[in-house]
């Protein structure tokens, strides 16, 4: 108790409030997006891969990122969202549990089918952070998703 009373009067932040761990400027359904993309990419490549140390780099990648891809969501989904929030869109909770579900699915699979999947289920969640965030927009992501596909 008293290492604390010390740090409280060398740092004096003065009473702050925000729902989630940090005020919500430093959360983003983007980060997930990406992590998602690269699980998809790194299928993608494990298929074009022509011999096995790719195939194995591609596969050590994708995991690492699918498990990214978990954290980044679980985050989103327990410090930012807030009861409201999924009160207006009865389907968020459903929504980030498959999301997390099939980020665990992509680890166990390169079926760029499974990557497919994990992206648009993040933007579904996404779509939903943008209408609670004013002035957030998350279409440009899966804009520019679209256009690197052409």
């Amino acid at each position: 108790m008293k290492f604390k009373s010390i740090i409280y009067k060398i740092i004096d932040a003065g009473d702050v409030w925000a729902h989630c761990d940090l005020f919500c400027g430093v959360y983003d359904p983007a980060q997930a997006r990406i992590e998602a993309q690269s699980v998809y990419n790194a299928m993608k490549i494990y298929h074009m891969a022509k011999d096995d140390v790719s195939r194995q780099r591609a596969v050590l990648i994708k995991e690492q990122r699918a498990e990214l891809v978990k954290h980044h969501l679980w985050v989103l989904w327990t410090d930012y969202f807030k009861p409201e929030h999924a009160e207006k869109h009865k389907d968020l909770h459903d929504l980030f549990w498959q999301a997390t579900k099939v980020a665990g699915d992509a680890k166990k699979t390169v079926e760029p089918e499974v990557g497919q999947k994990l992206i648009d289920l993040i933007d579904k969640i996404g779509n939903i952070f943008a209408e609670t965030k004013e002035g957030y927009q998350y279409k440009p992501i899966a804009d520019n998703m679209s256009a690197q596909a052409k």
